[in-house]
């Protein structure tokens, strides 16, 4: 059986997620994926919206990925790797360039573990979302900062 691992915050679950996620599975018979930990992503300067609980449960729910593992350390990966037996591990493209002068990277070489890139899903990040929402919020405070001097 073919091992694929994957991590990631996964917060404000979204299409992008969705196709990398569906994409990694693709990629052998049985997808574990690691939701970083509400503590890490904190340490990372990251405040996510939905709690870790709530975002292990959303990845736990798509019907492609076999097991869910919350990711407590950065460190981590390559003990995850080491344990579970996994063959193939999945980063994003943005991490080409990085991954590969980590010293994770050779670790995974010795252990016999491929590292694949994939593209991102254009037009769509959380980041973006967040942004996107921000803006919403506002323009509406706008509109009601106008309708109340308009309404005086």
């Amino acid at each position: 059986m073919l091992k694929v691992i994957t991590y990631g915050t996964f917060d404000c679950f979204h299409y992008g997620h969705y196709n990398l996620l569906k994409r990694c599975a693709e990629l052998g018979d049985h997808l574990i994926v690691g939701v970083s930990s509400d503590e890490m992503c904190r340490k990372k300067g990251k405040i996510p919206i939905l709690d870790e609980n709530k975002r292990m449960e959303i990845v736990k729910s798509l019907r492609f990925v076999d097991e869910v593992l919350l990711e407590r350390d950065m460190r981590q990966k390559v003990d995850d790797i080491k344990n579970l037996n996994v063959q193939k591990f999945v980063l994003g493209s943005d991490y080409c360039d990085i991954f590969p002068k980590m010293p994770e990277y050779n670790q995974l070489m010795e252990m016999g573990c491929e590292v694949v890139f994939l593209p991102r899903t254009p037009d769509i990040s959380t980041s973006q979302l967040k942004e996107k929402m921000m803006e919403q919020v506002n323009l509406d405070a706008d509109k009601d900062s106008l309708h109340n001097i308009t309404n005086k």
